[in-house]
């Protein structure tokens, strides 16, 4: 081996070193969020007993991250990766320690929470983009869907751990516990962030005057407006997400109209184990190369899961469906990731991922408002014993209660099918990995001399 390959050779190992502990200090981080993000609705429901108040916990921390996502983006590429990232944590974790005051003297209130939420989410919107560009950085390009893959398997563990831990802990070292621990878990991802040495981050406006804000927001928005493919692809997130927001909102009522709340619990379970096979086949395998292939075939089996789920009134057919639901989730966003990864150039990758993030989550909270009115008041009626469609769907797919919320299903899947086939047609977002360039080269054949920042 030439002293030049061992050079790179190490450079590369030593970027991986990087990636891994910055991954596993945010997994732990990821954990202890979730924990105390479930022992707070806890502790919300049963002061309250509205789920009204519960669900704008939810809002709370959606909506924030929605309106700031375009600033903290520009903000991201204007910073250090890794300053992005410490104030997300640092910010998020001040929270955690202020609401674990108001609450061992006594003063937490509702709104408090609300408050506590919403800052969080907006230091997320810092946290979330700059992890990405990072990652980017420090990982090799042929391994992008594999650390991708791990970003997203964290993710699955924290939804499937969280809920039995918090439920555990919660009667056992009580809300306070859960707070001390989600305090220590932000502390391991700061100290974490601290220790290791991120590539230095340079962009062409070094030497140059820095543009206003809103000229750099603009600028991420330009660079996705004037590649088809890329805008496509943003559009098409955005189109499966606004379906997915009613499902997730209608998929409790719906198993609970034919099961027990032990059932939903295992069909949960089941989906929860579908989302962490699949991110731990795309942080082992990858994926196919063909990265749009994967996005497209994923799509039309989450579309055919979500069908599935409301042709019978059956726990093992939904269990099953959950699974596959679930399966797909971390392979298709996987791969849309790494796309966005390779073909934004790393000087705007901030701006891109958090414009990208508000368009594609920005139509959620409205599917969030909508899903219940047009359950109640529109679907479920029509399958009603005497309703519209009892006699003629209604002889296919049952009646009675639940069974509009399960046509709703049926039209939902049928449309996310029909979405990834239109889809398909648009040669610009269909061959978008071809005729697009990478705009980022491997991190281990870039000059082997490239300094790491303190």
């Amino acid at each position: 081996m030439t002293e030049e390959k061992q050079i790179t050779y190490i450079s590369k190992n030593r970027r991986m070193q990087v990636f891994f502990a910055i991954w596993f200090g945010q997994l732990m981080s990821l954990i202890g969020s979730s924990l105390t993000g479930f022992a707070l609705g806890v502790w919300v429901y049963q002061r309250t007993g509205s789920v009204t108040q519960l669900a704008l916990i939810s809002v709370s921390t959606v909506l924030p991250k929605i309106l700031i996502s375009p600033f903290a983006g520009a903000f991201v590429d204007r910073w250090n990766r890794r300053q992005a990232m410490l104030f997300g944590d640092t910010g998020a974790g001040l929270v955690t320690l202020a609401i674990a005051i108001l609450f061992f003297v006594g003063k937490l209130e509702i709104w408090q929470i609300y408050l506590g939420t919403a800052v969080s989410s907006i230091c997320s919107s810092f946290q979330w983009p700059a992890y990405l560009a990072a990652t980017t950085q420090l990982v090799p390009k042929q391994h992008l869907s594999r650390a991708s893959g791990l970003i997203h398997l964290s993710e699955s563990i924290a939804q499937l751990t969280s809920p039995i831990l918090a439920g555990v802990l919660v009667t056992t070292i009580q809300i306070q516990g859960v707070f001390l621990l989600d305090f220590i878990t932000f502390l391991f991802a700061l100290i974490t962030l601290l220790f290791v040495k991120f590539p230095e981050h340079r962009t062409k406006a070094d030497n140059q005057e820095k543009s206003s804000l809103l000229r750099e927001i603009l600028q991420g928005w330009t660079y996705i407006k004037t590649r088809p493919g890329l805008l496509g692809l943003t559009l098409l997130v955005a189109a499966t997400n606004s379906l997915g927001g009613i499902v997730e909102v209608l998929a409790t009522p719906l198993i609970l109209s034919f099961a027990s709340p032990a059932a939903l619990g295992t069909v949960l379970s089941i989906g929860g184990s579908g989302m962490l096979v699949g991110s731990l086949l795309m942080s082992t395998w990858g994926g196919s190369q063909h990265l749009m292939r994967n996005v497209f075939c994923f799509l039309l089996l989450s579309g055919l899961s979500i069908l599935s789920v409301g042709l019978k009134a059956d726990t093992s057919l939904v269990a099953l469906s959950a699974f596959l639901f679930f399966l797909s989730l971390p392979i298709t966003n996987t791969s849309i990731d790494v796309i966005f990864q390779k073909k934004v150039v790393p000087d705007i990758q901030g701006r891109v991922f958090a414009l990208m993030g508000m368009i594609t989550e920005s139509c959620i909270p409205v599917s969030y408002l909508l899903a219940g009115p047009l359950a109640d008041r529109v679907f479920e009626p029509l399958l009603a014993p005497n309703g519209a469609l009892a006699g003629n769907v209604g002889q296919l797919i049952g009646i009675g209660k639940g069974r509009g919320i399960a046509l709703m299903f049926i039209i939902i899947g049928a449309l996310t099918m029909a979405i990834a086939i239109i889809a398909y047609q648009y040669p610009r977002l269909r061959l978008v990995e071809k005729e697009l360039p990478d705009a980022i080269a491997d991190p281990a054949t870039k000059n082997h001399h490239e300094s790491f920042s303190e």
